[in-house]
């Protein structure tokens, strides 16, 4: 296939599987998304290995965008709760470079989904529901990068990720997962009191009670269609 000039690989790392399509300028994806389970364990060398399975299964592209579940700071890894082995100082938009040969940038996932998601106007908030619970604000389009409220104490000691992640909805069931997740939402709203909160990740789905008005709920494709933003936000 020829290659799309500024065609963009936007990929998003999660605790479960490693997904990844290319979007043209416009930011439509070009081909079916590509997925692979996320190693076990999940180290620097086995991930890049993984991102490796998608990028050859992917048409020609320009550039990489990818959404990392931690703290990035301009490429650079600084966090990695969900993931194993040393993250700390591993320079993944370097190493994703020399792997593909395209300029790369990387920020956290629910920073990415946020891009993929928010119509840019007053104060937005994302939080994204799947192996942990991430999040992201944005004011007028700005991104605040990094926000881990996933870790915050919500109940004693239980954060909201302990509260909402994957390995709670797994061990409480659905009807009381689902009540705890209206908590988090209660919880955020008249603390942060964004104009809209958007609810994304591949838990998502699970939810089954009326959300407020100005809560949305949004697909976790979003997550990688976010990336065409990540590359115009002059900020990265």
């Amino acid at each position: 296939m020829a290659r799309l000039e500024g065609g963009t690989l936007s990929l998003d790392i999660g605790g479960s599987g490693i997904k990844g399509m290319v979007l043209n300028n416009r930011g439509t994806p070009i081909n079916e998304r590509v997925r692979v389970p996320t190693p076990r364990p999940a180290d620097p060398d086995a991930l890049l290995m993984a991102i490796a399975m998608v990028v050859e299964r992917q048409p020609a592209f320009d550039r990489v965008a990818i959404g990392f579940p931690g703290v990035v700071e301009f490429g650079v890894i600084r966090t990695a709760p969900n993931l194993d082995g040393d993250w700390s100082g591993f320079p993944l938009a370097d190493e994703a470079e020399q792997l593909t040969g395209r300029p790369c940038r990387v920020a956290n996932d629910a920073d990415v989904h946020g891009y993929g998601a928010i119509e840019g106007k007053g104060v937005e908030m994302v939080i994204t529901l799947g192996t942990g619970m991430g999040s992201a604000v944005f004011t007028n389009g700005c991104l605040v990068p990094n926000l881990e409220l996933g870790h915050h104490p919500l109940t004693g000691a239980e954060t909201y990720e302990d509260m909402v992640g994957q390995a709670a909805r797994e061990a409480v069931g659905i009807v009381e997962w689902n009540q705890r997740v209206s908590s988090v939402i209660n919880q955020i709203l008249p603390v942060w009191n964004p104009r809209i909160l958007y609810i994304g990740g591949g838990n998502a789905r699970h939810i089954n009670f009326e959300l407020p008005v100005n809560v949305r709920r949004v697909p976790n494709i979003t997550g990688i269609l976010g990336g065409i933003r990540l590359w115009e936000d002059q900020a990265h």
